[in-house]
């Protein structure tokens, strides 16, 4: 009887749509706001007090501070209150990611260190986004081989997760805010240490799926686009004028929906469609350490790996970063072989860990990724990267940070390392000073034909 039962619903599930996951049923959803936090979060701290509870609260606004302005650390005064170094590492291997392990075992005696402070569990988002994300519980389903959600609103889409794949989903579409400008370094650092400048370039990101709550644009149609993003190049000279420009969809990867990217190249004076930008292409501004599905840890379609849900662990992941990513030029951060570890605040925070094996027949330099993805903030802060013969070989961290005024997460600072070459990476951190949150921008800005106006003649 069991086994014509499995087979009846195997027909069954064959013959229907091609729902790959469904909506969580009521019973599930009204535990967003109860026991669970309005996205999906538990609300408890842990059972040594080590992670707080969450309470909505934010954090309290630095005095002074200007609306529209970069972030100031919220809480200066704060020393760590323990290191982890290559000599203590077993006494914390089991809230430490294998990437983190390896950067301390090679990197140690060196120097390399986390500094690990008080947790907070400052997120908060508009109330907006929480009715929102409450209708995605049970209105929001994975199809089409997980390539789409659909009756997805702005909010996020799996706040119960059932599978790798919904957690990924809403590490990709997250709410971050609806509009920054900022200028910056990317750099790498060689073998032997020595810094070299990848790139300097303008960024602007803009969100539309956000964007209606905000009435400050409106584009007239219910299939938003997630985010546009427009890169001009200032350098090296041999990349200056060259600009870039990335529509990335809402909740669709399907054929003919996918990422839209253009490249406007100075030598040859015109605007290219740019299929490249996208899975294993290496990223010119890392200098080859990070692919472009790897920028901001992971973005695109998901379709080359079969994603698995490892479950949810406590872990020590970087957290509230503000000095990194807005009080240091990106040269001052950088060590011979490492990121100066005064300068990266660690904090223990539950994550859900989500485990990605290329598929059969389908080509990616890396073989499996896994990710840690922040449970307040559905943001993926650290990834291991394996290659094709199961070797760790790429480590990702990211830097978040608070935007108290939206209010959002934060995020933009990203670095790489790479244990093979023996040389790391950091990529689109906003240089001092620069760092806006809104600009005024005509709806031009975005599409090929601004680029083709604006481009270097």
């Amino acid at each position: 009887m069991k086994i014509k039962s499995m087979l009846a619903a195997a027909i069954i599930g064959v013959a229907s749509s091609s729902v790959l996951h469904a909506a969580v049923g009521a019973d599930q959803a009204a535990r967003l706001g109860a026991d669970l936090t309005p996205v999906g979060a538990e609300k408890a701290g842990n059972a040594d007090g080590s992670i707080p509870a969450w309470d909505g609260k934010g954090v309290t606004v630095p005095a002074g501070w200007k609306p529209g302005t970069e972030y100031p650390n919220p809480y200066p005064d704060e020393k760590p209150i323990y290191q982890v170094t290559a000599d203590n590492l077993a006494q914390y291997a089991d809230i430490l990611s294998e990437g983190t392990q390896a950067l301390l075992k090679r990197y140690g005696k060196d120097g390399f260190r986390l500094d690990v402070y008080p947790t907070h569990r400052n997120v908060s988002q508009p109330q907006w986004y929480y009715d929102a994300t409450k209708q995605n519980a049970t209105g929001a389903q994975l199809v089409a081989d997980g390539q789409m959600i659909q009756g997805n609103v702005p909010g996020v889409p799996f706040p119960v997760p059932q599978s790798g794949l919904e957690v990924l989903w809403n590490h990709m579409i997250r709410f971050q805010g609806v509009q920054s400008y900022y200028r910056y370094d990317s750099f790498y650092v060689d073998a032997n240490g020595k810094p070299v400048l990848a790139a300097s370039a303008d960024n602007w990101f803009e969100y539309p799926m956000f964007m209606e709550h905000y009435k400050k644009r409106n584009y007239g149609s219910t299939d938003l686009r997630y985010a546009y993003l427009r890169i001009d190049y200032l350098a090296p000279p041999r990349r200056a004028g060259e600009i870039l420009l990335v529509h990335e969809p809402g909740a669709d990867y399907t054929a003919g929906k996918g990422r839209d990217a253009w490249q406007y190249l100075t030598g040859q004076r015109r605007v290219r469609k740019a299929p490249s930008v996208s899975f294993d292409t290496p990223n010119p501004s890392t200098a080859g350490t990070s692919t472009y599905d790897d920028s901001y840890m992971y973005n695109g379609s998901p379709e080359r790996f079969e994603w698995k849900l490892v479950g949810k662990q406590e872990m020590l992941i970087p957290y509230n970063c503000n000095t990194f990513v807005f009080e240091k030029p990106a040269l001052e951060l950088l060590d011979k072989h490492f990121f100066k570890p005064e300068y990266v605040r660690w904090e223990k925070h539950r994550v859900w860990v989500v485990e990605g094996t290329l598929k059969s027949g389908s080509r990616h330099i890396y073989g499996k990724r896994r990710y840690y993805i922040d449970e307040d903030s559905w943001t993926a802060l650290l990834g291991d990267l394996w290659d094709g013969k199961g070797e760790l070989w790429r480590v990702q961290q990211m830097y978040p940070f608070i935007q108290w005024d939206i209010p959002a997460p934060g995020n933009t600072a990203l670095g790489a390392y790479d244990l093979k070459a023996g040389i790391y990476s950091i990529n689109t951190k906003p240089n001092p000073g620069t760092f806006t949150q809104g600009f005024d921008e005509s709806e031009q800005f975005f599409t090929s034909q601004g680029i083709a106006r604006t481009g270097v003649r």
